[in-house]
């Protein structure tokens, strides 16, 4: 085992992706190492010690990629140390009373049970409207969703060290 961390995402217009970009620099200004790829990019996971997988969310649902990366891999991941994070809501405040109490997809929930992630983050994120088709901006002015980068970068890096601290203690990497 190489010990080292993957970092994968499923993102649409590139906000998660810069999300999970974050989370890799901070693992590997920790000490670590860290690979940070789409989730529908990534290879074999015996080389990784621990994984982080993400996901950008639209109608509470993630992106294709990563909910099939959570599937095809459910046996593996339930083996190594794992956490998830949502990006999503816009505005200004706590994300999940944005989100009106969500933190993950219900239709992955059994897998998340089964593979018991050391944590479930939701994390604001930014919404572009000059990166979107006429079918999200459409849906986003439906839904009264404010647009803007909405990320709290000190958050998503508060959860990161955690990551990183956690990792060190246990000697897992």
């Amino acid at each position: 085992m190489e010990n080292k961390v993957l970092v994968a995402y499923g993102t649409k217009y590139g906000a998660t992706a810069e999300i999970a970009e974050r989370i890799g620099q901070v693992l590997r200004e920790a000490g670590l190492g860290a690979d940070v790829q789409p989730a529908d990019r990534v290879g074999d996971l015996p080389p990784y010690a621990a994984v982080v997988l993400g996901s950008a969310v639209y109608i509470g649902q993630w992106r294709k990629e990563a909910a099939k990366f959570l599937k095809t891999n459910e046996a593996a991941l339930a083996e190594k140390p794992i956490w998830l994070f949502s990006s999503g809501p816009t505005g200004e405040g706590d994300p999940v009373e944005l989100a009106q109490g969500w933190r993950f997809p219900g239709k992955l929930q059994p897998i998340a049970d089964r593979i018991q992630p050391r944590d479930i983050a939701i994390f604001l994120g930014a919404a572009d409207e000059s990166k979107m088709g006429r079918l999200d901006r459409w849906l986003l002015k439906n839904v009264k969703a404010p647009m803007g980068d909405f990320r709290d970068w000190d958050a998503i890096a508060a959860w990161a060290t955690a990551i990183a601290k956690a990792l060190q203690e246990e000697g897992l990497v």
